[in-house]
């Protein structure tokens, strides 16, 4: 018996890995967060499984559907939303999970950021602009930062910053990072990204507010950098015509001189 955890994706159902749907088909017991996760995907459960809403269930009580699938030899399909290896909850479980010497197994889903990042049609890392994306939250009830990781401090990077979780605190947010981006910096805010009512708004930082008005939803991400919608950027020397590199050899006494393993 193995428990695959599963990412589901940011919320289009059709955004699944091939592994996950296959697991998803091979598992008699289906257990997914339905707050987050679309019904669309449970189409893919066999015939007779097993499925539980994980949404108003504690830590103790999905443990408990857990033990019983492994004590009749069944497979479980864990569906989480996104990618599991950030805000997922997942940890505590494989904790439990070891304790209990049930085996388990992880398949990456697309995260929310990749998804916000396509609906804006945008590459979060340009040359000369970012090169890096910062993928963090506020604190909340479920989870406070640690000291050290603030919006402060990160905006102080110059990074992208995707931050997820946060949009109740828009005003803070704003404040946060206005003196280290500049009040003209680009921001876009996307609500559930790659679901059929998915809505996208781009401003700035000094007029995000305005631009959202009083509507703001949990189920967004605020993506903040230069990267964001820029058209002065530098080309990346990788496709350059002069650039010597493995594949496609330059000049007299190329690097990796054609033939080259």
């Amino acid at each position: 018996m193995t428990v695959h955890f599963i990412g589901a994706g940011p919320g289009a159902a059709d955004l699944i890995t091939l592994r996950g749907r296959d697991l998803i088909a091979a598992s008699p017991v289906c257990l997914y967060a339905g707050s987050l996760v679309p019904e669309a995907l449970l189409s893919h459960c066999p015939p007779g499984c097993r499925i539980v809403n994980t949404a108003p269930l504690s830590l103790d009580e999905i443990m408990a559907e857990i033990a019983a699938a492994d004590a009749a030899g069944h497979d479980v399909a864990r569906l989480h939303s996104g990618d599991l290896s950030v805000w997922s909850a997942m940890g505590e479980q494989l904790r439990r999970l070891r304790a209990m010497g049930v085996a388990y197994d992880v398949t990456p889903g697309v995260p929310s950021f990749a998804a916000a990042a396509a609906a804006l049609g945008a590459e979060l890392t340009l040359p000369g602009v970012a090169q890096s994306v910062i993928l963090t939250r506020t604190s909340g009830r479920a989870s406070a930062m640690p000291p050290g990781e603030t919006l402060a401090n990160f905006a102080a990077t110059g990074a992208t910053l995707a931050i997820h979780l946060s949009i109740h605190i828009l005003d803070q947010v704003v404040a946060d990072l206005s003196p280290h981006y500049g009040a003209d910096c680009p921001v876009a805010v996307v609500w559930r990204a790659s679901w059929p009512d998915q809505r996208v708004v781009r401003a700035t930082l000094s007029t995000l507010q305005t631009a959202i008005g009083a509507e703001m939803e949990r189920t967004a991400l605020i993506l903040v950098g230069h990267a964001i919608g820029a058209e002065e950027f530098d080309e990346s020397r990788l496709y350059a015509g002069d650039y010597d590199r493995r594949y496609r050899p330059v000049g007299t006494d190329p690097r990796f001189p054609e033939g080259t393993p």
